[in-house]
Formats: C-alpha cells, structure tokens, sequence
C-alpha cells in the first residue's frame, strides 16, 4: 500500500520539510552530481504531491544545490573548474568586504566580543576536525567563514554569504581537497590574524590556496579511469 500523502498539510510547510530533508540527502553525499531528481519518484518516496516536490527542487535550485532545466527535469547540481572559480570569486567580495569593515571599525587588533564567535567556531572546527567525518568538518569550516562575515555586523553582507554555503558544501561534500589531518582548524587561526593585520591580501591569499587545492581534486575526480 502506498503511504498517504500529505496534501492536507499546509503547503509552505511540506515545502519546508521536504526540501530541508532533500538538502541533507544531498550535502550528505547520498545523491552524486548528476542524480536525476524525478518528481514523480520524490512525491512517492517523500509521500507527498508533486507540485510540494516541484517547489522544494525550486528552492534548492535557488541554493544552486539542484540544476533544472526545462523539459529536460532536475539533477543534483555539477560544479566544474569555471563554476568552482566564480564561486570562489564572490566569497572573496563578500568575505573581503566584511573584514575591510571589521578593520574600518577597530584596526588591526579586534576587540574579544568580536573576535569571541569566531574563535568559538575555530574550536569547533578544531574538535570536529579531529573527532568526526568529512562532512561534518565541512560544515564546522563553513561555520568558521560565517562567523567571521557575521562579525562585520552587516545584515546585508551575511545574509549573501549565507545563500553561497550549500553550494560550497556541496561541493566539499565530493571533492576532498588535500588538507593534512588536523590542518585545518591551525590554517583558519592563522587566517584570522592575518586577516586582522593585512585585510583583503590575506583574504584573496587564503581562497586562492584553498581554490588550487580544491581545483586538483576536481581535477582528479573527473580523471577517466
């Protein structure tokens, strides 16, 4: 017997949840790049109509997490060199903005409360990158970028950041850069004083090394066998 599906539940909220559960089957690494995403088969696995499933694909779409193309249906988004570049090219604006703010504000040496919930996502990072899987210490490194952007204190400038992080997550999720174990969370601490003491250089610096490093895996997953 089929499940019943939920077409009585209020739209925004099946929308809600079947697109928060689509999201983290994806950022999970359960659906490759390229997954075709079919309406009809999510409504049944998800037990809900399909025009509930066409509205989650579009938001997802809207994170860049799903392609669609019309008459042709959805996929798990594909990201390649080009789109890996322009990727990296916005974070850089935005993210070199918010220090350039943060330096405006207070120089080179900023205040404990600013600094208090970077450094909380720093330890963060430093704990799951050593306790836990790949995923989870993509989502703590991710965590360590928003916290700096949020402590610029534009609303703005965070809220256009936020919008790039399943992208990047995504993309982390099947692309393994070569970090060293336990690299990470030590290269992101010196990041954060070089960002204080030389602000948009050491931003550009830091994405342009991460960018290489995640350009060679790219390059190496889609090697032919």
């Amino acid at each position: 017997m089929c499940p019943r599906r939920r077409d009585h539940a209020p739209g925004p909220t099946a929308t809600s949840e079947v697109t928060e559960r689509l999201r983290t089957t994806i950022l999970d690494g359960d659906l490759a790049p390229g997954t075709a995403l079919r309406e009809e088969d999510l409504a049944e696995r998800f037990a809900v109509s399909r025009h509930t499933v066409r509205s989650a694909l579009a938001r997802l779409s809207a994170e860049r997490l799903v392609q669609s193309i019309p008459y042709r249906g959805s996929r798990v988004a594909q990201l390649d060199v080009d789109g890996l570049h322009a990727l990296q090219d916005l974070r850089g604006a935005l993210e070199g903005e918010a220090v350039r703010l943060l330096r405006e504000r207070h120089g080179e040496h900023w205040p404990a409360a600013v600094t208090a919930p970077i450094q909380a996502a720093l330890a963060t990072l430093d704990h799951v990158e050593r306790t836990a899987g790949w995923a989870q210490t993509t989502r703590a490194h991710s965590g360590f970028h928003q916290a700096l952007v949020a402590a610029a204190g534009s609303a703005r400038i965070t809220e256009a950041y936020s919008q790039l992080d399943s992208e990047i997550l995504l993309l982390l999720t099947h692309v393994r850069p070569d970090y060293p174990p336990g690299s990470l969370a030590p290269e992101h601490r010196t990041y954060l004083d070089a960002a204080q003491h030389d602000g948009g250089p050491a931003v550009r610096a830091h994405l342009a090394h991460s960018t290489a490093l995640i350009e060679a895996s790219l390059g190496q997953r889609n090697r032919p066998a």
